[in-house]
């Protein structure tokens, strides 16, 4: 009777310890598609920095000066309170702005009348160095979610 007590017991063990060992092994998946969720997977995904044609400051030239911001999830994403901005502090603040799963933003340096896929930053001036800069989209936290740099290395 014993040695049939101990064989329960060694199996009731080798169930749990088994039990113990997948269910650690799931954890790290679930902690990461949680951290995935908490972190909405938002890009620079092209910069126009050099207006093309004449750059006279007119309104066309400044809006052909633009970085397109992607949500690459397949939800919508609120950038309210996100910002972007240059190496010489230029910011750009986003108002209540959402952006559909798998779209893409413009957002241009001129000025213009906002919609769902182009937005304006109302400037009088040009943002993008042509030769040397960095693009970097930040939350609404203040922590950086990307950044896009072009020309010599950036320290």
């Amino acid at each position: 009777m014993s040695s049939a007590s101990f064989s329960a017991r060694r199996i009731a063990a080798t169930v749990l310890a088994a039990g113990a060992v997948v269910g650690a092994a799931a954890l790290p998946a679930t902690a990461q598609d949680r951290e995935h969720r908490q972190h909405p997977r938002v890009e620079i995904s092209r910069v126009q920095a050099d207006s093309p044609g004449r750059e006279d400051r007119s309104n066309r030239s400044l809006n052909n000066e633009w970085v397109e911001i992607t949500n690459t999830t397949r939800d919508g994403i609120n950038l309210r309170g996100w910002t972007l901005r240059d190496d010489d502090g230029n910011r750009y603040r986003f108002d209540n702005v959402r952006i559909n799963g798998r779209a893409t933003i413009r957002i241009h340096t001129g000025n213009g009348r906002d919609t769902r896929t182009d937005l304006f930053q109302d400037r009088r001036d040009y943002v993008w160095d042509n030769r040397s800069d960095t693009a970097t989209l930040r939350d609404d936290r203040g922590r950086t979610v990307d950044t896009e740099s072009w020309g010599r290395r950036h320290h």
